[in-house]
């Protein structure tokens, strides 16, 4: 799926068909027309998502500027900021990337180190990221920078916006055991942000961070529609290898993947549904913990089928098909850390949603 911006390519029929969804709103249509939407209410919203389900119809582009970073700007940016980010966000033309974590501060994010000095109209950014997705194709990033580094650590961060295009940022790609990455490092040296693209006040960052966090972790698209139930695997081919095979013990284990699968979607449906924003609130952590072990699971299941061709590697004699697979598998691990690990997710669930004590 494509994302847009300026670093990655499109084939001509992907950007006709970018273009034309732009002109219409229909990248991002639950938004307002003046930043680049069509003015649909969330019931309007879910039914174009269900029916370009149904009709085999991809979203004609994706990314953290869509998912992210709008919303959150849409609640908690100036009119200025709305008007000059988005509508650009809407045409594709700018790719964002998440500058949250830091090699010590992970699970623990509020202990951040990156630094942002206040220079009157502008901040000077000094410090690093890690496992920032996309940085390398990224055009902005919106990060979580210390800006008090004397108040309490929940309290002395900023939210801010700045270019990737710059001499202060270095990117450096992290490859992986499945053989290849979104992954990056990102180093910031005198940097230079805007004092225009700070959202919200200085330091109160943190509340716009999560907020963000719980639309990472909602997959609004996701949810809206059901459910994305070819999120990381090629279905086509599950249902060609199950037919393929004759172990009911492995058959029981893949209905039962498919139907927690669907309740889940159902659940996600709902929620939306009975959300009275466009975010569902902490409930989202349920859908990140249990969407992860489903993933995992459904990988498993899919290596199991493939029995020995599904642990190949380029000097054998494998698809590309089955290498594709392997390489899904391995990157699949990571499913239950990224974006907030499972850990973190329980104890938001046990918090926020069954109102247990510390």
């Amino acid at each position: 799926m494509p994302g847009g911006g300026t670093k990655s390519s499109m084939t001509d029929d992907q950007r006709l068909w970018l273009d034309r969804c732009a002109a219409e709103g229909l990248t991002v249509p639950n938004w307002e027309t003046k930043y680049g939407g069509a003015g649909f209410s969330k019931d309007q919203w879910v039914i174009m998502l269900e029916e370009m389900r149904d009709l085999g119809i991809r979203s004609p582009v994706a990314g953290m500027g869509i998912s992210m970073l709008g919303p959150t700007l849409l609640e908690f940016g100036t009119e200025e900021q709305k008007l000059r980010h988005l509508p650009r966000v809407a045409r594709g033309e700018v790719w964002w990337c998440q500058g949250y974590s830091e090699p010590g501060s992970g699970s623990d994010l509020a202990s951040l180190q990156t630094r942002a000095e206040n220079q009157g109209d502008h901040y000077v950014v000094n410090g690093q990221k890690i496992w920032t997705s996309g940085a390398n194709f990224a055009d902005w990033i919106f990060c979580l920078v210390r800006t008090n580094p004397d108040a309490p650590k929940h309290e002395g961060i900023s939210f801010i916006l700045f270019s990737m295009n710059q001499p202060g940022v270095t990117v450096r790609p992290i490859r992986l055991i499945s053989g290849a990455s979104p992954f990056c490092e990102t180093f910031f040296d005198n940097a230079i942000a805007d004092r225009d693209d700070l959202v919200s006040n200085e330091n109160e960052g943190w509340t716009v961070a999560k907020r963000l966090l719980q639309h990472e972790r909602s997959g609004m698209l996701s949810l809206a529609s059901g459910g994305n139930r070819e999120a990381g695997i090629d279905l086509p081919r599950l249902e060609s290898l199950y037919a393929e095979n004759s172990n009911p013990a492995l058959h029981q284990r893949i209905l039962k993947n498919l139907i927690d699968t669907e309740c889940m979607n159902l659940t996600q449906r709902r929620t939306v549904e009975e959300s009275e924003g466009n975010t569902p609130g902490p409930a989202t952590s349920i859908f990140k913990y249990y969407g992860a072990t489903l993933g995992k699971e459904r990988s498993e299941l899919q290596m199991a089928l493939l029995g020995t061709q599904g642990l190949g590697n380029e000097s054998g004699p494998y698809s590309s098909a089955e290498l594709g697979m392997t390489r899904t598998w391995l990157a699949g691990k990571a499913r239950s850390i990224a974006g907030g690990s499972n850990e973190v997710q329980l104890n938001i669930i046990a918090k926020r949603v069954l109102g247990l004590p510390d």
